[in-house]
């Protein structure tokens, strides 16, 4: 009879360890900490009464009245190509 050998396996550790004093180490865990205190910025500042910004308050005050934001570009009614448009729809429910 044969003897029955446990199958172990030993797992290493990848790559080379981290040296926690390094400079790239300590930004991370400031980063990190940052993070955590909810104080790491992203992206451009806002900057306060620009053309945008007084933009966006326009939009905001407008949702917040009720009134119904639409998106594009205004159609003017009778225009040239809104008769064309049109003749076309009729063109294709009459078949």
């Amino acid at each position: 009879m044969k003897k029955e050998q446990a199958n172990t396996t030993q797992t290493k550790q990848l790559g080379r360890p981290s040296n926690p004093n390094s400079a790239r180490q300590k930004k991370i865990q400031e980063r990190l900490e940052k993070r955590e205190a909810g104080l790491l910025k992203r992206g451009r500042p806002v900057k306060e009464g620009s053309k945008r910004q007084e933009t966006l308050k326009k939009r905001a005050e407008k949702v917040n009245s009720g009134v119904e934001l639409k998106r594009g570009r205004p159609i003017v009614e009778g225009s040239k190509r809104q008769i064309e448009l049109a003749k076309k729809a009729e063109k294709v429910v009459s078949e």
